[in-house]
């Protein structure tokens, strides 16, 4: 069976850059209407066109809609739902992407900064969550995806809050997963490795030795079994594959997405 993902309905937080890019791009040419959302209005435009000329290329007939939503604030978490109902009718697959990697040392981190990163990584899943599980439940079917960080199963020192925030959203998935399986609601989680991102360019840009976008990317490969970073577009295929009917018994799982050996990002 292909994955395919015709007629559906997809939200895509964190979807105007990287891996929620893609995601959105995959889902698009698989036959999804797609609503990204993200802070800045100016780069969730830009997205919206690329992913429309992705789409275009692959003669998809979904639409795409983009929406500027601070969703670490409750009342934007339920403008966004009311808004892509009102477009599209209602959700099949919620991706909940949003998030930065904020690390530090465990006693420098500040209260507000703890306080920031749940709300944005943690609460806005839980809240998009409850607002779309009941007409999910009504109608008998649904997939949630959270994207994580493989530090939710390893964290390592200097971790702070990302690997803790990570952590509950795995926890998160699999209560959700117990709790809708028997109204074919499927909820997983996918962990990201070391995926090629603008995260990773930023340590790029900031390395004093001088080296290559691509010098760089090898060099940071170094110690990985599959010898390099991976894609966006190869994250993007798995969560794909679990939005889609393809994925079908897969429920309550976290999928590292590492290339199978990472050192923990």
């Amino acid at each position: 069976m292909q994955a395919r993902l015709d007629g559906r309905n997809a939200i895509i937080t964190g979807g105007s850059a990287g891996i929620g890019k893609a995601i959105a791009k995959n889902f698009l040419t698989s036959g999804a209407n797609v609503a990204i959302v993200a802070r800045r209005e100016d780069v969730l435009d830009a997205a919206k066109r690329e992913i429309e000329a992705e789409g275009q290329k692959a003669e998809a007939t979904g639409r795409v809609i983009a929406l500027s939503a601070d969703i670490r604030h409750d009342n934007n978490c339920q403008n966004v739902i009311n808004e892509v109902v009102s477009v599209f009718g209602h959700v099949d697959v919620l991706v909940n992407n949003a998030g930065t990697s904020q690390r530090g040392d465990f006693l420098n981190v500040s209260d507000a900064l703890w306080q920031d990163d749940l709300d944005l990584k943690l609460f806005s899943a839980i809240r998009l969550s409850r607002l779309v599980i009941p007409d999910m439940r009504e109608r008998k079917w649904g997939r949630i995806i959270n994207v994580l960080n493989i530090g939710a199963k390893a964290p390592n020192a200097l971790g702070a809050p990302t690997a803790v925030s990570r952590a509950a959203g795995m926890a998160l998935t699999k209560v959700l997963a117990n709790e809708n399986a028997s109204h074919n609601i499927l909820v997983n989680a996918l962990l990201v490795g070391r995926i090629r991102s603008d995260q990773w360019e930023k340590r790029h840009a900031a390395d004093p030795r001088g080296l290559s976008l691509e010098e760089w990317y090898a060099d940071a490969a170094a110690g990985l079994n599959i010898g390099r970073f991976g894609t966006a577009e190869e994250f993007a295929n798995m969560a794909t594959f679990l939005a889609s009917d393809a994925g079908s018994y897969i429920n309550g799982t976290a999928i590292n997405v590492d290339g199978g050996s990472c050192p923990v990002v």
